[in-house]
């Protein structure tokens, strides 16, 4: 499976995507895209801010230093009605459809600049606004092609399967239960496969707070939409985008006391790619020199042999051996000298699955 997957930012409009997004991105896209009337998506990396590699880049100062990276979409806000073609329904719902994870940023913070489009500050109305524009934009592509189907000359036999399936789809999303829930078999999958259903991605939720919202902890309606994103399996993130963009601004070395007269360790925004990228199954391994200190991407569950050809296919054709040292030993023997002298220096097999974190020399010969 590629690891070049897509996490599209969605919202209603005016709840700060396009500050999380920039933040994310270091972008700098137009604040006001829904006052301005775009509509177009936008797609740029973000880097997977990762303290293993600031300590393997102090370690040997190498002369590149490469982190991971994921790809996020903004893509333009969503309305009441949307599934039904309003505004610009049909380009957000068929936007998210090439996403992999759908961030959903909530509204909860309070500025009487920018008003709600729903004129009052609800976050569990508005999670459920976008779930059940989901929810009717697929039951809409079901029904659609269930007709084609049924009103074809001639229905084969994976046309039949491919029916049952599709009635099992409604019957879910009439019951207002997304397809990822359905249990469907691997077979039942792959003959959705070309559908991208909304409501089979995994989604997770940002709220965004505003400072006093921040220091109190707490937002109006805080309790209701934990219990819903519990009820349904759903991580929860709290970001104060404001906040975050002052912090963006700051000269470094400004960064740690403001952060500290806080009382947070690190940025929301990095807590985010992370959770983003590990919610994508998605894991690092290492590779450290006086070259590059760099991060790979791969999914989780990936053999050595395939993990070799992230780096190049040559290293995967004549893969020999992977030298693996965890990064946790290499931090407590100090130096990999030393992890040598202790015997946590390990030679794997082509089918050894990568963990997280490993540091990995590959023997190979072409």
């Amino acid at each position: 499976m590629s690891t070049n997957l897509i996490s599209g930012i969605i919202g209603l409009p005016l709840v700060g995507k396009t500050t999380i997004f920039n933040l994310l991105t270091n972008s700098e896209q137009e604040i006001s895209n829904f006052l301005s009337g775009k509509t177009e998506t936008i797609t740029a990396s973000a880097k997977v801010p990762d303290k293993r590699i600031d300590f393997l880049a102090n370690m040997y100062k190498p002369r590149k230093t490469t982190y991971a990276q994921i790809q996020f979409s903004e893509v333009p806000g969503l309305v009441r009605g949307a599934s039904e073609g309003k505004g610009v329904g049909n380009q957000f719902l068929s936007a998210i459809r090439n996403a992999d994870l759908l961030v959903h940023v909530v509204r909860a913070f309070k500025n009487q600049d920018v008003p709600h489009v729903e004129d009052d500050i609800n976050p569990l109305r508005d999670i459920e606004t976008i779930a059940v524009e989901i929810l009717l934009a697929d039951m809409d592509l079901v029904e659609k092609r269930i007709e084609r189907i049924q009103s074809g000359k001639k229905i084969t036999k994976e046309n039949a399967f491919e029916l049952e399936v599709l009635k099992k789809c409604l019957a879910a999303l009439e019951e207002e239960s997304p397809i990822s829930q359905l249990g469907l078999s691997e077979e039942e999958k792959h003959t959705l496969r070309n559908y991208a259903f909304l409501t089979e991605k995994p989604m997770m939720l940002v709220i965004n707070i505003d400072e006093d919202q921040f220091k109190a902890g707490t937002y109006p309606g805080k309790e209701e939409v934990e219990k819903y994103a519990a009820s349904k399996g759903i991580a929860v993130l709290e970001i104060c985008g404001r906040m975050e963009m002052e912090i963006s601004q700051l000269p470094e070395e400004d960064r740690a006391l403001f952060m500290e007269d806080l009382g947070i360790s690190e940025p929301g925004i990095d807590r985010l790619a992370r959770t983003v990228y590990d919610y994508l199954g998605l894991i690092s391994f290492l590779t450290a020199g006086e070259d590059e200190v760099r991060a790979w991407t791969i999914k989780k569950g990936t053999d050595a042999k395939k993990a070799a050809g992230k780096i190049h296919s040559d290293i995967e054709r004549g893969f020999i051996r992977a030298e693996v040292v965890a990064f946790d030993d290499l931090v407590e023997a100090g130096s990999m000298a030393k992890v040598k002298e202790k015997g946590l220096f390990r030679l794997e097999g082509k089918e050894y699955i990568v963990q997280d974190g490993d540091i990995i020399n590959f023997r190979f010969n072409v």
